[in-house]
């Protein structure tokens, strides 16, 4: 039997954004309304069952009417009425991160399972409480880090799960987007307003640290799984507001992967930035994203870090033969993004009884969380008292 997911959306904005303001369209809702047949999926359906603005029920009408999603979809003017639509069974939140902690608590309370969007929250406090809440209802929760869920995603966590480039070290990630602040964006804008927790680390530095926890965290079965014993980092920021504009982290893991060798750590560097980018010509001429090295290979990912579509995989050999060297390439279906894929995960895990995703537990949402807490820390990047607080509820 098939399982219909009956989506509400919270947001007619937010993830919106989603190339880093350059589309105004809501990718996630766009993507929920192809057939997923055509990605070969035939176990799970979507329906987006309700749309809420926080502005007015008017702007709801016109995402609906703008997406042409197929009626009936009731809108709302708030959350509140969304997140208490009897026909919602999964609420995505697309607000800015700084509204995260509020709004996921507004849709548990009300009894609804969630999709929220990267980041997860503001800092890990927060995240610790919301799955301690979701747990105790009873409900479904998972940070929408789309990227866990791509083919790609799954078939590199194979690779070295299967230990085909032997033991992994080392990770370097990188999502840095090429972008002037100064112009790319206003002062109020998400990207650089710290009242909406803006900056580098949190909107795109997230990415970059998915690699990481992917692979050097992730490809452990979960009770070998340790939090990183060491995080060091630089931090530059945006004169404008303060937010950060480029950050490094040097992360170490007590342990490697995939066979947890003793005595012997692994490490990571992960890189944001707004003034350089990753892929400068968006074709892929500076090379790859993400290295994943093994003792007995290579990994490279190419594309950006957020939608990787084509690997490479190098083994060790003294000849150099080329021939032993594959391309690997997995584009995202349709002319689609690729936040299906997420979606299709979100319906499983619910068909299925589920609380957490195995593909991105809640202890992992934590653990990359307090490694933001202690870059930040190290950074001195503080937010607003009222974005950082765990009260509930408390007006934004």
């Amino acid at each position: 039997m098939v399982f219909n997911l009956r989506w509400g959306i919270l947001a007619t904005g937010g993830i919106a954004e989603s190339e880093f303001s350059i589309s105004i369209r809501c990718t996630f809702v766009e993507d929920l309304l192809h057939d997923p047949t055509t990605r070969g999926v035939t176990d799970v359906t979507h329906t987006v069952s309700a749309v809420a603005s926080s502005s007015s029920k008017s702007s709801a009408d016109l995402f609906v009417e703008r997406l042409q999603i197929p009626q009936p979809c009731a809108t709302y003017g708030s959350y509140a009425e969304a997140v208490n639509d009897a026909n919602v069974q999964a609420i995505y939140v697309a607000t800015p991160h700084s509204h995260h902690f509020q709004h996921v608590m507004l849709a548990l309370k009300a009894g609804k399972h969630v999709l929220c969007e990267k980041a997860f929250t503001v800092n890990a406090a927060q995240a610790k409480i919301l799955c301690e809440t979701a747990q105790k209802k009873g409900l479904f929760l998972m940070e929408a880090v789309w990227t866990r869920y791509f083919p790609l995603s799954i078939e590199v966590r194979r690779l070295v799960q299967t230990g085909v480039i032997g033991e992994v070290l080392r990770v370097v990630s990188d999502l840095s987007i090429g972008a002037d602040p100064e112009t790319a964006w206003n002062a109020d804008h998400r990207m650089v307003n710290k009242n909406l927790a803006g900056g580098a680390l949190l909107d795109l530095g997230v990415y970059a640290l998915t690699w990481v926890f992917q692979i050097l965290y992730h490809t452990l079965p979960p009770s070998q799984r340790k939090a990183p014993s060491q995080v060091v980092s630089h931090m530059s920021k945006f004169a404008g507001t303060g937010a950060d504009e480029d950050t490094t982290m040097i992360i170490t893991f007590p342990t490697t992967t995939p066979s947890a060798l003793p005595n012997r750590t692994s490490h990571a560097v992960a890189m944001t930035a707004f003034r350089v980018a990753t892929d400068p010509d968006n074709r892929g001429s500076a090379g790859p994203s993400i290295q994943i090295y093994g003792t007995t290979g290579h990994i490279q990912i190419f594309g950006p870090a957020y939608r990787p579509e084509r690997f490479r995989l190098v083994p060790t050999g003294e000849s150099g033969d080329a021939s032993t060297v594959q391309d690997v390439s997995m584009p995202v279906p349709n002319d689609a993004r690729g936040m299906f894929w997420e979606a299709d995960e979100v319906a499983r895990c619910l068909r299925d009884g589920k609380l957490e995703s195995e593909g991105l537990p809640w202890d992992e949402s934590i653990a990359i969380m307090e490694v933001m807490d202690k870059v930040r820390q190290q950074g001195d990047l503080t937010y607003p008292a009222r974005i950082e607080s765990t009260e509930y509820p408390l007006a934004l």
